[in-house]
């Protein structure tokens, strides 16, 4: 196994430990958790692409590592009160139809890339994440990480139609033969 996908793994891995160290209100080691697992999201991407160490793997458990990092962080935050289940909501049926979309087309042999506004979702959630973690500690972090929120709440929105728009051609709304 190579190194990009052991740093997926090891996102994956990281998941957990961060849930549990933040319901133990453990927020300082939590965040470096998950600030260390963030760093490997950027980290796996450009070493697999500058060694020439894409895999299939990677394509799939990278995006996945990074869904399951962030979204557990928010079931948190919905636990404590901090963000709102209807937000998540939203981010889940938007990974829900884009993952759909994705597996669908590699039904067809299609590959859906990920555009740049799902990139901009996914740091801008993650940057909402480390505020909302040390919210107890300041009101300017708390408010740093809520307009974070809400930006990476637009983003969702915005990359969703985007692939929806840029690839309905993914769906056949006819019966298949």
């Amino acid at each position: 196994m190579n190194l990009p996908n052991k740093l997926t793994i090891a996102r994956m891995i990281a998941a957990p430990v961060y849930v549990i160290l933040y319901a133990l209100e453990l927020y300082i080691p939590a965040f470096i958790v998950f600030v260390a697992a963030s760093l490997t999201d950027m980290l796996d991407g450009r070493i697999a692409r500058e060694r020439g160490l894409v895999t299939n793997f990677g394509k799939i458990m990278d995006p996945l590592a990074d869904k399951i990092l962030v979204y557990s962080a928010f079931c948190m935050f919905i636990d404590k009160g901090i963000v709102p289940g209807w937000m998540l909501i939203i981010i889940l049926a938007r990974e829900f139809a884009v993952s759909g979309m994705r597996t669908v087309a590699a039904s067809e042999g299609k590959v859906i890339a990920a555009g740049m506004t799902g990139k901009i979702k996914t740091v801008l959630q993650m940057f909402a994440v480390l505020f909302l973690i040390l919210e107890s500690y300041s009101n300017v972090l708390s408010i740093i990480g809520r307009v974070l929120l809400w930006a990476s709440l637009v983003m969702t929105v915005v990359s969703g139609a985007e692939y929806i728009i840029k690839n309905i051609d993914v769906f056949s709304f006819e019966e298949s033969k």
